[in-house]
């Protein structure tokens, strides 16, 4: 019995294969992005008291209106003249994964073709297949991880349907800069085609007030803009998969219908809980964003005594290291493996984020979003590579 032709295409999450073997080997996961540190007090209190109020059933299938409400509240605080309307262009979905997955099913039909910038986070590329779509990929290049604008261009064409952009970028830590945004929004009105974001690090960034730009906010982009967004990074709370997005009424109706047979609906008692995230004030991002800073120049710090190299992130929690001058045969894979079987410290092969697996061979990626002193013995176990 044969299975699906899509599924052969890609692979299992390397991401998560890491984390496995990290329980494992009892090592330091710096591979998979999540934090060892407990959310912010309030959102438990909420969800524990939705629990017992009995807030246990179906929400509305595109996401409980106090939710809604909230979230477009949030946008219209954070990004002025951005307004969402709640009742028809917001949708409740069960993490910003299924959020893409659900715009790409709703939005791409067969054949279609789907811009994808390399290296990539690993779910974007089995999303077009699914979808039928066809990826076509553009790579972002170092130092900086800036776009060559002949080659994005050459991308487009008549079956373009979408571009995925990723900002702040996983695994990069590149933060897409107004004028690149500009660029792209000129391309998606020459052949008509959707950005699909996802902005799940918007408030973990390192440049300071304005950093972040929803591509949603760019002119030429408002009304073809699929924004994807989600609780999980910037209120630590990865294992509740809640997450929303915001689109044109016409396109938020067919996400919708795909959401409502994909996944029914998020879960009833968390998504008051995210009512309660949303209303954090200013303070709780500022902080978020200098004790990510602080987190960022540790690991980069550590990284750079042994002789990693690397531009330091711009955003998101992860460095994206040049691992030349440790590993000179150039295996990534074999390297990762030997990090956490015998240094104790798990990363991900960077060749995992790459169709051409050739340009992720001397790369590794680390995550930061862990407890200073989980750090530093990360830090302590990774000397033992300069011994």
């Amino acid at each position: 019995m044969r299975v699906s032709s899509k599924v052969s295409s890609f692979t299992e999450s390397v991401i998560r294969e890491m984390t496995r073997l990290a329980l494992e080997h009892d090592a330091i996961n710096l591979a998979q992005g999540f934090p060892d540190f407990p959310c912010p007090p309030e959102l438990k209190e909420a969800a524990k008291a939705a629990i017992d109020a009995d807030v246990n059933q179906y929400a509305i299938t595109w996401g409980a209106k106090r939710f809604r409400d909230a979230i477009a509240a949030k946008v219209d605080r954070t990004y002025p003249g951005w307004v969402v309307d709640p009742e028809t262009e917001l949708t409740v979905t069960c993490g910003a994964t299924e959020g893409v997955v659900s715009s790409c099913l709703a939005l791409l039909d067969p054949g279609d073709e789907v811009v994808v910038f390399e290296p990539w986070y690993e779910n974007y590329w089995p999303d077009t297949v699914i979808s039928g779509a066809v990826p076509k990929f553009v790579t972002l290049h170092e130092p900086d991880w800036h776009i060559d604008e002949a080659e994005l261009a050459a991308a487009f064409g008549p079956r373009t349907r979408a571009i995925i952009v990723n900002t702040p970028n996983n695994p990069t830590g590149k933060v897409f800069r107004r004028d690149e945004l500009a660029l792209i929004a000129e391309l998606c009105q020459r052949w008509d085609a959707y950005v699909i974001t996802d902005e799940i690090y918007e408030h973990i960034q390192f440049l300071g007030p304005g950093g972040h730009v929803p591509p949603a906010t760019v002119d030429g982009l408002q009304d073809r803009t699929i924004t994807v967004n989600a609780l999980s990074k910037t209120y630590a709370v990865t294992g509740w998969r809640v997450g929303w997005v915001i689109a044109p009424r016409a396109q938020s109706n067919a996400i919708r219908k795909v959401h409502d047979f994909l996944t029914v609906g998020a879960a009833a008692p968390l998504q008051e809980a995210g009512a309660a995230a949303m209303g954090l004030p200013a303070a709780y991002y500022e902080n978020l964003a200098s004790s990510y800073l602080e987190r960022r120049e540790v690991m980069c710090d550590a990284l750079e005594k042994l002789g990693f190299g690397f531009g330091r992130p711009d955003g998101a929690y992860y460095v994206m290291c040049d691992t030349s001058r440790l590993d000179p045969n150039g295996d990534d894979v074999a390297l990762a493996e030997r990090l956490v079987r015998e240094i104790g410290v798990a990363a991900v092969p960077g060749s995992s984020f790459y169709t051409n697996k050739e340009l992720g061979r001397r790369k590794i990626r680390f995550a930061f979003p862990k407890r200073l002193e989980t750090l530093q013995l990360a830090a302590e176990r990774l000397a033992r590579l300069a011994v």
